[in-house]
């Protein structure tokens, strides 16, 4: 089961050798680590948390990240060449939405991804075309200079190196478990048996009769997504411990990342009706 409880990517992604003050991010880990700040880490995520709530393979991510990364750096800018917004720097005046809501990263990595999947044979062509032909930019070959870090960075965020994701911070108040649950099921889509996200179950503490965790079933094939999208959320909703895989991460010695959970219990696959092991694992936040 899982529970949940700096400054840029540097531009030249410098082997971290050594944890930075708090709060921070990297994927990876060791001298391979890349360094993120906490608002680049929660953009990654959304990005393949809403990849995975349509089945996009992971080469989608990796162009969308390659894109974000020459537009942005991975932030969520509300500027930009003359009207371009948002972490894509998508243009309201080009068809791509309203400005609002182009800042919200959900939706204009929605937007991205519904473009990308119109380009015929995108997951065979070189990254900076498949960019390209989504953001006709001036200069479409700028995107080819993020592809190997855009594909570290889809591997670490996809799961595909499971318990690749850390963030650090000291957590200073109750956890906004609703909140982080609402934005969950908007990037990830409502729960339901065919979604990324199958069920949310609010956990209360006995003490002090309040939601102390929230154990939420997730789709098995996009479990690390998940608990990736927790941890790099943890500080924006005062997440302070994730459990998935008989793993444990926990907000104020992140900077140390996964370490293997202290009881089995919490790596437990749930059961379907018929008794046999169902294709999701268990997620609590907290």
């Amino acid at each position: 089961m899982l529970a949940a409880g700096g400054y840029a990517i540097y531009h030249s992604f410098r082997n971290v050798t050594s944890a930075p003050p708090p709060p921070g991010c990297q994927a990876g880990t060791g001298e391979a680590a890349l360094t993120l700040d906490t608002d680049q880490a929660a953009i990654a995520a959304t990005i393949a948390g809403v990849a995975a709530r349509h089945g996009l393979p992971r080469q989608a991510v990796t162009i969308a990240y390659a894109a974000a990364l020459q537009e942005s750096k991975l932030h969520n800018l509300d500027y930009g060449d003359r009207d371009s917004v948002g972490v894509f720097q998508q243009r309201p005046s080009q068809g791509w939405g309203p400005a609002a809501e182009l800042k919200d990263p959900v939706y204009a990595t929605t937007k991205f991804f519904a473009a990308l999947t119109q380009v015929n044979g995108y997951t065979k062509m070189p990254i900076y075309r498949a960019a390209q032909d989504v953001q006709h930019s001036a200069d479409g070959s700028a995107y080819q200079q993020w592809a190997g870090i855009a594909g570290l960075l889809a591997g670490y965020f996809t799961g595909q190196s499971p318990a690749g994701v850390s963030c650090w911070y000291t957590p200073a108040g109750k956890a906004d478990l609703a909140g982080a649950m609402r934005r969950m099921t908007q990037t990830f889509g409502s729960p339901g048996r065919d979604g990324v996200v199958a069920r949310i179950t609010m956990v209360r503490s006995a003490r002090k009769k309040t939601a102390g965790t929230a154990v939420v079933q997730v789709r098995r094939d996009a479990g690390w997504t998940v608990a990736n999208w927790l941890v790099a959320h943890a500080q924006a909703y005062d997440l302070s411990e994730v459990r998935y895989a008989g793993y444990a991460w926990k907000a104020a010695n992140g900077s140390m990342g996964w370490q293997r959970a202290a009881s089995p219990a919490t790596s437990a696959s749930p059961t379907s009706p018929s008794g046999k092991s169902a294709a999701q694992g268990g997620i609590v936040a907290g």
